[in-house]
C-alpha cells in the first residue's frame, strides 16, 4: 500500500521575524510522524522579509509560494490548498502560538474516527491553553453568535490548525469566497453543506505570549469585519443558496 503524504499549510503575514523558527518547529514535528510530507509556505503580500528568510535558512523542508499584495489569511489557506499534493491536508497559523506536536495525534483521530475534518480546539479537555481573560470573552460571544445562526456541533470554530481528507479540502475550498476573518466559519458552513459530517474536535497546546503583537485599532477592526463576514456566510448560505451552485 502506497505511503499517505501529508500537506500542512502554514499562512503568513509579516512573520520576517518568526518564520524560519516556525518552520523547523513544524519539520521537527512531523518528521516524527513516520509519513511523507510538504510544508507550503504562503507569504500573503510580499510587504517584508519573510520570503527572504526563508531562502536563506539551511537544514529545513519547506516550499515558498506567495504574491504581491496582501489578501487575507483565507484567501493564502485556499492558495496553498490548491496547490497542496498530500491525502491529508491542513493549516497551521505561524506566528509561535500553536504546538506543532499536536498534528501527530489529529492525524490519528482521522484515522481512528475515519474522520473528514479535525479541527483543533481550545474547549477541548485536553487542551493546554495559555489565554487572557479578555480574548476567552471575545471568543465566548463570537463563539455563541456563530452557533446561534449556524447551529454547529463543534465547541471551537476558530483555532488557526485543521486538518483535512484531501477531497474535503479540495471540494470544500473550492467554493470559499471569504479572503479573511470569517473563513474558518465558512469551511464548516460549506463543509456541512456538501455532507461531510464527520467533524472530530481535537486538543491543542496554545501559548498566546508567542503572539506577535497587533494594534488596539487592528484588533477592534478585525474583530467587526469577522462578525460582518459571519453575517455575510450565513446570507450566502441560508437566504441566497450560494453554496448550492456547482
Amino acid at each position: 500500500m502506497e505511503q499517505k503524504m501529508l500537506s500542512m499549510i502554514v499562512p503568513a503575514y509579516k512573520q520576517e521575524k518568526t518564520i524560519v523558527k516556525d518552520v523547523k518547529n513544524i519539520d521537527k514535528a512531523l518528521k516524527k510522524l513516520g509519513m511523507k510530507y510538504e510544508i507550503l509556505v504562503v507569504i500573503d503580500g510580499y510587504l517584508d522579509k519573510t520570503m527572504q528568510r526563508l531562502r536563506s535558512a539551511k537544514n529545513i523542508q519547506v516550499t515558498a509560494l506567495g504574491y504581491e499584495t496582501n489578501a487575507g489569511k483565507g484567501f493564502a489557506v485556499k492558495y496553498g490548498v490548491e496547490k497542496a499534493k498530500g491525502d491529508i491536508i491542513g493549516f497551521i497559523d505561524a506566528g509561535m502560538e500553536l504546538d506543532p506536536t499536536e498534528i501527530a495525534l489529529m492525524i490519528d483521530l482521522m484515522k481512528f474516527e475515519n474522520a473528514d475534518m479535525v479541527l483543533g480546539s481550545k474547549l477541548h479537555p485536553d487542551s493546554r491553553v495559555n489565554y487572557p481573560a479578555w480574548r476567552k470573552i471575545i471568543s465566548w460571544g463570537y463563539r455563541t453568535f456563530a452557533h446561534l445562526l449556524f447551529g454547529y456541533s463543534v465547541k471551537d470554530t476558530q483555532v488557526g490548525l485543521k486538518i483535512f481528507r484531501r477531497p474535503v479540502a479540495k471540494k470544500v475550498f473550492k467554493k470559499i469566497i471569504v479572503k479573511r476573518f470569517a473563513f474558518d466559519i465558512e469551511v464548516l458552513a460549506v463543509a456541512q453543506k456538501l455532507g461531510y459530517k464527520k467533524i472530530i474536535e481535537a486538543p491543542i497546546k496554545l501559548n498566546f505570549k508567542k503572539a506577535t503583537s497587533v494594534t488596539t485599532t487592528n484588533f477592534w477592526k478585525a474583530i467587526l469585519w469577522t462578525f460582518w463576514e459571519t453575517l455575510a456566510v450565513y446570507y450566502r448560505l441560508k437566504i441566497i443558496h450560494y453554496y448550492d451552485k456547482e
